[in-house]
């Protein structure tokens, strides 16, 4: 019966609707000015009767112009409510580090302890209880009791702290530690029941608390956590101190408007020691303003910047927490006094108690004046092959202590490899090579086709001059001629050279089979060349480079005779260097060239082509 009222009630329904487009189609008609007009108000009323019937009407499916945020798929996501956290996620227009921070150059030396924000202290938390836990309203506790009563129950503390067992009563555990609650609980209920039952109690959940950190720290504001949260849990929250504003040393934790327990970084970082407190729901970390500071910039292995109290601006404190290294032996200090430059070297025995003041700057020094000479022997000896030395040694006086074999080691070509001179001849070499450049690039040009050809030359140059800068100078020092060695000075870390004793001439650079030739008394530099194969299309003839075994260069040609002068006479052990030639034609600065190719060639012992 119901239902035919309802099908009834929607026939009534749709015929008013149907009216209703008649009636306006029928006002429309008297307004109307023409036949076309006419006709174009009888198809609307036909377009709205057939629209008006055909869709199933249905009271819950009901037309409406307003609609709520996120009730369509469709809808624009934006100002959504979400009870999802956003993990960091900021929102538009939301402010962030970058937009209420200034821009800050990167420190050359962070805070001291700063390390400690980038440590797993949000991330790595345990899942168990502390058993200083202070339990608070809202913990779940679970009992059993088993024997002449059974019970089983999980229990929420209440908001007067107590929990409620049937037939024990309401039991306070409020501020009780996680450890006794077990104790305390059993404690009552053996008030009640004193024999034949036994009692477990647990502590199944901890409620969350919700406090504050404010001060100098990169996100201030509001962070749950539980009540065994360390303080640096919550610093890490709330993004770590701010390196340039915030104090590593006075953190308050503010309760009721009262101080409740103070944090130093310093002490955690030294010694591990941090406030034993169970934070509680209102609870504010204060980060103070950063202190005095004293800045370590090097020689130390701890070289960061410092924050210390009044009473610990001396030079000791600033030894213990620094650690100068081993070698240091002594500290300049610069900084301020009454608006006046200061600045003191002292030893790092009087550094500790000198008087400092805040900003500043410490720098550890060895300024140890070397006594002894570390001197390294290569090639063909007996025996280590490092020799300590005392300050002012000679040569000769280190050789006296060199064991070598007469029959092996080539005792009249020694000579030296020495960092200063490698340093040296790499300062000749790119000297040559900048001048190389300035030459390319700001040579004048009279037309266009030079032009073109200058820039195809500048590119040649610019491949050598890269190649040349490849090259390391070995720092050779001729020390030895005729058998005769020059008893010169020794420097640190110099390295003696004593040469096997070889039957060999070593032939290599433009030629065609590089290679090292047995050593015939009666040969020529022509002969030599020409058992390696001969020179290549773009060898240098006429300039060829001889490397003696002790060292010293000369230059020589094909056409000379190396039998007629013993200056110019071949040796077992010399390297015969064949340089690259170099087109007049084409090539501009050929001399500048020419020579960094010469300086190449001796200081390595390579050709650059």
């Amino acid at each position: 019966m119901k239902f035919m009222n309802i099908k009834n009630s929607f026939k009534a329904l749709t015929f008013a609707a149907y009216a209703a487009a008649v009636c306006s189609a029928f006002i429309n008609t008297a307004s109307a000015q023409s036949v076309e007009q006419l006709q174009q108000l009888r198809e609307r009323a036909q377009q709205s009767q057939s629209g008006a019937a055909t869709p199933s009407v249905s009271p819950l499916s009901i037309s409406t112009q307003r609609t709520l945020p996120g009730a369509s798929a469709s809808a624009n996501t934006m100002g959504q409510f979400s009870t999802q956290p956003r993990n960091g996620v900021n929102l538009p227009g939301e402010p962030t580090i970058d937009t209420v921070f200034p821009a800050q150059a990167p420190m050359e030396n962070p805070p001291f302890a700063a390390n400690l924000f980038i440590g797993g202290f949000e991330s790595e938390r345990s899942s168990g209880l502390n058993d200083n836990y202070l339990i608070a309203p809202g913990d779940k506790i679970s009992i059993w009791l088993w024997g002449a009563v059974n019970f089983s129950d999980v229990v929420t503390v209440d908001n007067q702290g107590n929990i409620f067992i049937p037939n024990i009563g309401p039991i306070r555990i409020a501020n009780t530690p996680a450890g006794s609650v077990n104790q305390t609980v059993t404690g009552k209920i053996r008030q009640v029941y004193t024999n034949d039952v036994n009692v477990y109690v647990n502590l199944l959940t901890s409620t969350p608390v919700s406090l504050y950190v404010s001060g100098p720290v990169l996100r201030p504001g509001q962070y749950a956590g539980l009540a065994s949260d360390s303080v640096l849990y919550y610093l890490k929250r709330a993004g770590g101190i701010d390196f340039q504003r915030g104090s590593f040393r006075q953190i308050d934790i503010v309760r009721n408007g009262k101080v409740v327990a103070s944090a130093d970084l310093y002490a955690f970082f030294r010694s591990g020691k941090l406030p034993e407190i169970s934070f509680k729901d209102g609870d504010t970390i204060l980060v103070h303003p950063i202190g005095n500071t004293i800045v370590v910039e090097t020689g130390a292995r701890n070289s960061f910047t410092f924050e210390f109290l009044n009473e610990e601006l001396n030079g000791g404190v600033v030894n213990y927490f620094a650690r100068p290294g081993e070698f240091a032996s002594h500290a300049s200090v610069s900084g301020i006094r009454n608006n006046k430059q200061f600045a003191r070297y002292v030893s790092v025995e009087e550094f500790a108690s000198l008087k400092l003041s805040a900003g500043d700057t410490v720098e550890y020094i060895a300024d140890h004046e070397p006594q002894i000479y570390r001197i390294n022997v290569a090639g063909a000896f007996a025996g280590a092959s490092q020799v300590m030395v005392d300050k002012g040694a000679r040569l000769i006086d280190v050789l006296d202590h060199i064991e070598a074999d007469t029959t092996l080691s080539d005792t009249q070509n020694i000579y030296l490899l020495r960092e200063s001179v490698a340093v040296k001849q790499k300062e000749i070499i790119e000297e040559g090579l900048q001048r190389l450049e300035r030459s390319m690039y700001t040579a004048p040009i009279s037309s266009t086709g030079e032009g073109a050809i200058r820039a195809q030359e500048a590119q040649l140059v610019a491949d050598f001059i890269a190649r040349a800068r490849q090259v390391e100078p070995q720092g050779r020092v001729v020390v030895s001629e005729n058998g005769e060695i020059a008893n010169i000075l020794l420097e640190p870390n110099d390295t003696i050279v004593i040469p096997e004793v070889t039957d060999l001439i070593h032939v290599g650079g433009e030629v065609l089979l590089p290679q090292s030739v047995v050593f015939n008394p009666d040969a020529t530099t022509e002969d030599y060349v020409a058992w390696a194969g001969g020179f290549t299309e773009r060898a240098e003839d006429e300039r060829i480079l001889i490397v003696r075994k002790n060292g010293n260069v000369t230059f020589t040609s094909v056409n000379d005779s190396f039998l007629s002068s013993n200056d110019s006479k071949l040796e077992p052990g010399d390297q015969i260097i064949v340089l690259p030639a170099i087109d007049t034609k084409i090539l501009q600065a050929v001399k500048d060239i020419t020579q960094i190719v010469y300086q190449i060639a001796i200081a390595a012992n390579v050709a650059t082509d």
